[in-house]
């Protein structure tokens, strides 16, 4: 399992265990799964999707970072309201 954890400006947005999370990459999306190398990438405009327990969550973002290390993913982005 991954430890997730997205915050934007204003809150934690999530904090949990998930077993996947997709993003949007200023390359193109990629996938996280466990035991990912490490990573910090830019994020580019686009969806987060993530897999936790209680099922698949998506958000909109207006972009940011993520950063993977042992298996605990930090997303550092800006909340786009639907």
């Amino acid at each position: 399992m991954l430890r997730l954890k997205i915050v934007s400006p204003e809150s934690v947005v999530f904090e949990g265990e998930v077993s996947s999370v997709l993003v949007p990459g200023t390359m193109g999306s990629f996938q996280i799964l466990n035991d990912h190398a490490p990573i910090i990438s830019s994020l580019q405009p686009g969806r987060v999707e993530y897999e936790a327990a209680d099922g698949r969550h998506e958000m909109m973002i207006g972009g940011g970072f993520v950063e993977v290390q042992k298996n605990v993913v930090s997303l550092c982005v800006e909340i786009q309201e639907a």
